[in-house]
């Protein structure tokens, strides 16, 4: 249930031609200008890459077939690193799907053919282009890849094939072996399992030393963890392709709550003496959630987590002598955010990591010993994101809530600790600096101003508009409109809120409301920032949707957020209640046509809020939820409610299925068959105990789609299915 997926967004080309949807020709907006992820989308700018000098990015040539360079200080194009048009020798390519630039600028790893495995991994064909010679060599001709990554040289390629790991020599055309026992579905090498993936964001476990002497990987035994099965029925796509008589199965391992996980261990591959040895960690039992070498690229920096998710260690390794020290220890008594200690950069003889020790998360300094040198950043407000220390100055660059949780601003953070925010407005601002530190890309949004991306310096000075989305804003210059307040939880403490009002709001009139909802432990709904989609669709169809951000959400006080721990869905449930409850005091909120809708973990708050005994709901709309935490997977679970085995009688509380016989409003359930994530088992069971007490359903099934709906038209689908059970029961 990973909602967070860091993504690194880029710089025009000359020009600052964008990427957007196309504007419709004239007339009002329609649901799918409004649900579709596709023409609902603003204008976003391509891709960029810092490069090495600082002064200059590449990004995409217009037509995707080059990968050219750009002047931060002018936006114009100062040269071309690749092009399909311009390889020479024997083997050329007609497109690549994404690139990486080797550390040294020589070379570039391509790759095509991408096939999707879980939500982010994929494999692919990969090759590497040779700047100086303008000449491409493919990595290895054995078959797809997965997780390739290439050394700091340029020289060799790291990649995974059939869950072994290899190393080709694109110099001697060489392709080696270097693990033998990879299979599927029990050893793992390099690359993740699906938990690692989903709930700690890895994606690829392979490192180079500085030197490429090294290369340090991860091995996942995944063979006692239970496989995971579901039928493939397909969905159509509008090609008349015949339909297959017997559906697919697929088949994965995926560990529920209180079974067995991967065990995994770091290995150290020597590339002179093709020798791989274990590093000395106590691993078993535990997880590696982030492994990296530190600044000087030539010990490993591993973190160890215990499998409840409260204590973690973080230890130096000699990749030589497996000897490992630990030089940090962080703790808590409740749950370890991964976004909190995956916050961490490593400098030559220091280190930066941040924490919630204090009740917020802050920036701290250390050296490789482990001693503490310096307290970055303090206050009753957090950091949400680290951009990296420009070296010559010594000043760091962040992300902060120092404006509120719903803000996000950036700042500078000088020696003697001073944060200086670079642009006092209100609203989501975000930053991809150079490599020097002396521009960066903003990106700046609020709930009434599309996404802008500009270039500006260090300071905050504007130095040039990339894209202002103008066209894109008078396309919703009709929408309904996001408003900010507060109101009380159950127990009287301000939640952050917000109210999406129709176009033609009256407030004379009543109107019906449905309350949306999320409310996972560590996540946020209230956020001043931009957004256009089937919400906005539903407000426009004359409804006020609202919205809280309760007990257990994320970027407000750590006590707020572990509030809940080991009690999963008891104060959500009262807090969207009491919202709820406060919102339709409202005059113009009809408190009789009241309904709620939440997706994944707010799908399960739908079930909770109308089995509850003072629901004030008489509909409620639950996607993809879970219906018992211990049919979700361990990481992501045991994180907020420990293992079913210790902690059964919270795990009980927080179940749907125990619910059931209270359950007093309407209920429209929803899923995607091929949902890897919340699995469509979920709400088998639960509709299955529906049946059983003999209570009246609606049910709304997505042949074939997985967790997000990104196929087709399926948002739009969606939607119109919610609007559709709403007008029939409001």
């Amino acid at each position: 249930m990973n909602i967070h997926n860091n993504i690194l967004y880029g710089l025009l080309t000359a020009g600052c031609v964008s990427i957007s949807a196309a504007l419709p020709a004239s007339g009002a907006l329609t649901a799918d200008d409004y649900c579709s992820p596709k023409l609902s989308a603003p204008a976003a700018i391509k891709e960029m890459r810092p490069l090495a000098d600082g002064e200059t990015f590449a990004a995409l040539s217009d037509n995707g077939r080059a990968i050219e360079v750009f002047s931060y200080r002018t936006g114009e194009k100062t040269g071309t690193l690749f092009s399909l048009d311009g390889v020479k020798g024997d083997i050329k390519i007609d497109s690549f799907d994404g690139y990486e630039i080797s550390a040294n600028g020589k070379k570039i790893l391509l790759w095509n053919n991408s096939k999707k495995i879980y939500r982010y991994s994929f494999t692919a064909d990969y090759y590497v282009y040779d700047i100086l010679r303008s000449t491409l060599a493919k990595v290895s001709e054995k078959g797809p890849m997965r997780g390739a990554t290439i050394s700091h040289d340029g020289r060799m390629v790291a990649y995974q094939r059939d869950n072994n790991l290899f190393i080709s020599n694109i110099d001697y055309k060489s392709d080696k072996q270097v693990t033998e026992d990879g299979k599927l579905n029990e050893i793992i090498y390099g690359t993740p399992d699906w938990s690692y993936e989903e709930e700690f964001g890895v994606l690829n476990t392979m490192r180079w030393s500085a030197d490429d002497s090294v290369l340090a990987f991860m091995r996942f035994d995944e063979t006692q963890v239970p496989v995971y099965s579901f039928d493939e029925y397909g969905y159509y796509k509008g090609d008349n392709s015949e339909t297959p008589l017997y559906p697919e199965s697929f088949s994965y391992k995926y560990p529920l709550a209180g079974y067995p996980n991967s065990k995994v261990t770091v290995l150290a591959y020597n590339v002179d003496n093709r020798t791989t040895k274990e590093m000395d960690l106590p691993v078993d039992g535990k997880y590696v959630p982030s492994l990296e070498f530190d600044g000087g690229g030539k010990n490993i920096m591993a973190m160890v987590l215990n499998r409840e998710q409260n204590h973690l260690d973080l230890y130096k390794v000699n990749p030589a002598s497996t000897v490992a020290h630990k030089i940090l220890t962080e703790t808590s008594d409740a749950w370890l955010t991964p976004e909190t200690y995956q916050m961490v950069k490593y400098y030559s003889t220091s280190f930066v990591i941040a924490s919630e020790r204090t009740g917020y998360r802050h920036l701290y300094e250390y050296n490789y010993e482990g001693n503490l040198l310096r307290t970055i950043t303090s206050g009753d407000w957090n950091i949400t994101d680290y951009y990296g220390k420009d070296d010559k100055s010594g000043v760091h660059y962040v992300q902060n809530t120092m404006k509120g949780a719903i803000n996000r601003n950036v700042a500078a953070v000088d020696r003697g600790g001073k944060v200086t925010l670079l642009n006092n407005e209100e609203g989501t601002e975000s930053a991809s600096f150079s490599s020097n530190f002396r521009f960066y890309v903003r990106k700046y949004s609020s709930a009434s101003i599309p996404p802008r991306y500009t270039v500006c310096d260090n300071k905050g000075k504007l130095l040039k508009n990339l894209e202002l989305n103008e066209s894109y804003a008078a396309k919703y210059a009709s929408a309904p409109r996001m408003e900010f307040f507060t109101v009380p939880n159950a127990e009287g403490e301000l939640m952050n809120a917000y109210v999406i009002l129709p176009s033609d709001f009256d407030a004379s009139r009543k109107y019906p409301l449905m309350m949306y909802q999320y409310n996972g432990p560590d996540s946020q709904l209230v956020l001043n920032s931009w957004k256009m989609d089937g919400l906005y669709y539903i407000a426009s169809q004359g409804y006020i949707v609202a919205a809280v951000d309760g007990r257990g959400t994320g970027n407000r006080s750590r006590k707020w957020a572990s509030a809940v721990y080991k009690r999963l869905g008891q104060l959500e449930t009262a807090d969207q209640i009491a919202g709820a409850r406060a919102i339709a005091s409202r005059p113009y909120v009809d408190a009789s046509r009241m309904a709620c809708f939440g997706w994944s973990y707010g799908g399960y708050m739908t079930l909770m809020e109308l089995s509850a005994s003072n629901n004030p709901f008489k509909a409620g709309v639950a996607m993809a939820a879970v219906t018992d935490w211990r049919f979700y997977d361990s990481i992501y679970t045991e994180r907020f409610m420990q293992t079913p085995q210790q902690n059964q009688s919270g795990y009980d509380e927080a179940s749907t299925l125990n619910k059931t016989n209270d359950m007093n409003a309407r209920l429209l359930i929803m899923s995607g068959t091929s949902d890897d994530n919340v699995h469509f088992y979920n709400t088998l069971r639960y509709t299955s105990k529906l049946n059983y007490e003999g209570k009246i359903f609606d049910m709304f099934v997505m042949s074939g789609f997985e967790h997000s709906l990104r196929m087709t038209n399926a948002r739009t689908q969606l939607y119109r299915k919610v609007l559709d059970f709403l007008n029939k029961n409001l």
